[in-house]
């Protein structure tokens, strides 16, 4: 299969990217990364911008109107494109458009749900031998109904040990712009998510969201805790092997020699990867 990889604000994440490249590569399929994708809207719609994300909807057709499959290692950008896509093309009385934004939307898939319920695969051939928490992500679980997936992958992986996560359905308290309109609400609720994730006693807490793993990072960094945050195509790529280099198009360019090292490093505060030992 001849696979586009979507990768959400690559310019923060781009290990994501990478990470969702070397599992689908390992697994046979075609991966293309285009360059010139942006933003799926999702920030300006829900902050009432509807009007001015709409070409940026249209940018995302354009980047992968031709795609088999669009591979999206981020399920609030999934719910954002189900849920709102045809309702904003209908809002813009351009039939053409409409037809495309329809077309499309069954060839989109969150990463975990590409690989389990697209692909029917659950053993990638990763290798982490850590402790790991998951932490399911609001539009993941409530939006996409992503249930059994990524504990299905997790459990595959050789020598991980998936331990469960207290709470796991609350919420981190993210949401978007809802953690800098309702500052104090947001950290209590990351106050009792950290709780949990360190009562778990794991070395690593997953999901399938950057924005929850960059919300979890900040509040785990400043309270000192030693538990890292990887997004969960970070441990499906992890081997025992070297971290090869992405050979797909796109992939790597202005990263050259960036490579994998799941436990080994630490985000800043923006939620990037940074080598150990300079953490921001």
């Amino acid at each position: 299969m001849s696979l586009f990889v979507a990768c959400y604000n690559d310019t923060l994440f781009p290990q994501t990217g990478i990470a969702v490249t070397q599992v689908l590569e390992r697994l046979g399929h075609t991966v293309e990364f285009p360059l010139q994708q942006t933003c799926c809207g999702q920030m300006h719609y829900n902050t009432g911008y509807h009007r001015e994300a709409v070409p940026l909807v249209r940018r995302f057709v354009e980047m992968f109107r031709d795609a088999e499959a669009v591979c999206v290692p981020s399920a609030s950008c999934v719910a954002m494109m189900r849920e709102h896509y045809v309702m904003m093309a209908e809002a813009e009385n351009d039939p053409a458009f409409l037809s495309e934004v329809r077309s499309l939307l069954p060839r989109i898939f969150e990463f975990s749900e590409l690989l389990v319920d697209r692909l029917g695969i659950e053993d990638v051939g990763a290798e982490f031998a850590h402790s790991v928490t998951y932490h399911p992500s609001c539009h993941s679980l409530r939006m996409l109904h992503i249930y059994d997936a990524p504990i299905k992958l997790l459990r595959q992986v050789r020598g991980l040990d998936l331990i469960e996560l207290p709470n796991r359905e609350q919420c981190c308290g993210f949401g978007g712009t809802f953690a800098v309109k309702n500052a104090d609400v947001s950290v209590a609720m990351l106050t009792e998510k950290q709780s949990c994730i360190i009562e778990t006693k794991a070395e690593v807490v997953t999901a399938l969201d950057n924005s929850c793993l960059m919300q979890i990072y900040g509040g785990l960094h400043r309270s000192g805790s030693p538990v890292r945050t990887l997004h969960i195509a970070e441990i499906l790529a992890a081997t025992s092997n070297p971290p090869h280099k992405p050979t797909s198009k796109g992939v790597g360019s202005g990263i050259e020699g960036y490579g994998l090292q799941p436990v080994h490093s630490e985000r800043n505060e923006l939620g990037a990867l940074a080598p150990e030992g300079k953490a921001e």
